[in-house]
């Protein structure tokens, strides 16, 4: 067994709600994520009435999606986004304060939220990671948002 890696799961997920959040930025990308995300929950006989999304203007918008979200008690959220390094410090600004904002959230209000937010440093790495063969970085956040329900 190699370190680092991730085997498919298999949960039944037919009683589950899964949110997900969606920026629209950078929304072709973010689209293809979120196909390989619901494909993966499908696959875990998640029902796709179960499957919610819910939209929001950019990443740093998500935090204050799933709080208002997390209101509403579904099994797991996955909070999706795309941030790619650009000339300024803006990527560490955008990525730590949405990650410290989940954070915070998922332990207030003890609803798991998959940090499904890719932080590249560029286009290529972003492709790379939406299109891997093998397990896909959409389909690690369903397996985790899975895995979490299981708590």
């Amino acid at each position: 067994m190699k370190i680092g890696k991730r085997k498919k799961i298999n949960i039944n997920g037919k009683k589950l709600e899964i949110v997900i959040a969606l920026p629209y930025f950078n929304d072709e990308l973010g689209l293809e994520l979120l196909k390989n995300v619901k494909e993966e929950l499908l696959k875990n006989k998640v029902q796709e009435k179960n499957i919610k999304l819910i939209r929001v203007a950019g990443t740093l918008e998500l935090p204050f999606a799933c709080k208002k979200i997390s209101l509403r008690k579904p099994d797991a959220i996955i909070a999706l986004g795309i941030v790619i390094r650009g000339e300024t410090s803006h990527y560490e600004l955008v990525t730590q304060t949405a990650h410290q904002g989940l954070m915070k959230v998922q332990l207030e209000e003890s609803i798991p939220i998959i940090f499904g937010i890719l932080a590249c440093e560029n286009l290529q790495q972003v492709k790379d990671r939406i299109n891997k063969k093998g397990l896909n970085k959409g389909q690690e956040f369903a397996q985790a948002a899975l895995i979490q329900t299981l708590i």
